[in-house]
């Protein structure tokens, strides 16, 4: 799942149709008001005559134009707010209406993309994937424990699958509940079909809801995108993705351990947690390999990190995708 130029483009015009829309509602509340307060748009008119006047003393070299100016300024707006408010107008009436008022709906603050711009680019992806309609299936209030025995028991911990996947799902309500407050990192390992995705995608849509920037890839799609990055620097596609890979409030990284693995890839990854790790922002991994080869196929500074820095969360039990596909043929024979 990459972002396209295209898709860039259209998060772009959507910003500028919000301008549209904040200077309609902005043109229409100055209509209103002039229709009801005559004396108000004179009021204006003078504070146009004004600053012309003083513009032209200022150029003829008078120097106190711009303190008189200002002084008489305030008098004018003191009189505007007193006639906004003797109509029954709101103080902030005239004042621009923005949907994000950080970045004054542009996407920007000096430069660097706003939380609001993360937070498009986060719906966009994930409404031209089939990851929505995965999220409408796939989240706490579908969960059940019913899937995972209590008879079958990690020999290491004594646990039962059930037990293991019930304090799993509390970590994960927990860290959803206090996402933003607190810093924290999941990775999740374990057999194959043990629900390690699934609560992946239980934390993606209380987060997304939440108002997030929440990015998922699998793990070759996000080296992929690395490797775009690091090797096609014309690649501009590459160069906005890897920027959100980064930025955003969480990242999920499913099924480490399916790429092909070199020394780049795992350059990259250590890269990539580390720096996230630094900014203070949030990861989300799940993989099948166990610990030990994790750290043979990402080296130990990597794996360092993650035993550090990540809440592990070992998941057992059947494979639970098999048993929903056994228990929908039983029920429609």
């Amino acid at each position: 799942m990459g972002l396209k130029n295209s898709q860039y483009q259209e998060i772009m015009r959507s910003y500028e149709q919000k301008q549209f829309r904040s200077h309609d509602i902005l043109t229409r509340h100055y209509k209103e008001v002039y229709a009801k307060l005559p004396e108000f748009q004179s009021l204006d008119d003078s504070i146009g005559i004004l600053s012309v006047q003083y513009g032209k003393k200022l150029l003829n070299g008078d120097n106190n134009a711009v303190a008189s100016l200002k002084e008489e300024l305030a008098i004018l707006r003191s009189s505007k707010k007193a006639l906004l408010k003797s109509a029954g107008f709101p103080a902030d009436y005239l004042e621009p209406v923005y949907e994000c008022p950080d970045c004054k709906d542009t996407g920007y603050i000096n430069g660097r993309k706003c939380h609001c711009f993360k937070k498009a680019v986060s719906r966009l992806l994930y409404s031209q994937s089939n990851l929505c309609g995965i999220l409408s299936l796939e989240n706490f209030d579908t969960f059940s424990s019913d899937y995972y025995s209590p008879n079958f028991i990690d020999p290491k911990s004594g646990r039962s699958a059930r037990d293991i996947i019930e304090d799993a799902f509390l970590t994960c309500k927990d860290f959803v509940r206090t996402f933003g407050k607190e810093h924290k990192n999941l990775f999740f390992y374990g057999d194959v079909g043990v629900g390690k995705t699934f609560l992946s995608n239980c934390i993606a849509r209380d987060l997304m809801e939440a108002g997030f920037s929440v990015l998922y890839f699998s793990a070759p799609a996000l080296f992929n995108i690395l490797a775009q990055h690091t090797f096609d620097k014309n690649n501009i596609d590459a160069r906005h993705m890897y920027e959100f890979i980064y930025d955003c409030d969480l990242l999920i990284i499913d099924d480490l351990g399916t790429e092909y693995t070199n020394t780049f890839v795992s350059s990259q990854f250590f890269s990539c947690i580390n720096e996230r790790l630094l900014s203070r922002r949030s990861t989300v991994i799940s993989t099948n390999l166990s610990l030990d080869s994790l750290a043979d196929l990402y080296t130990e500074r990597a794996f360092s990190r993650i035993t550090s820095n990540y809440i592990l969360l070992k998941l057992i039990g059947d494979d639970i995708r098999i048993k929903k596909k056994l228990q929908k043929k039983e029920e429609q024979q």
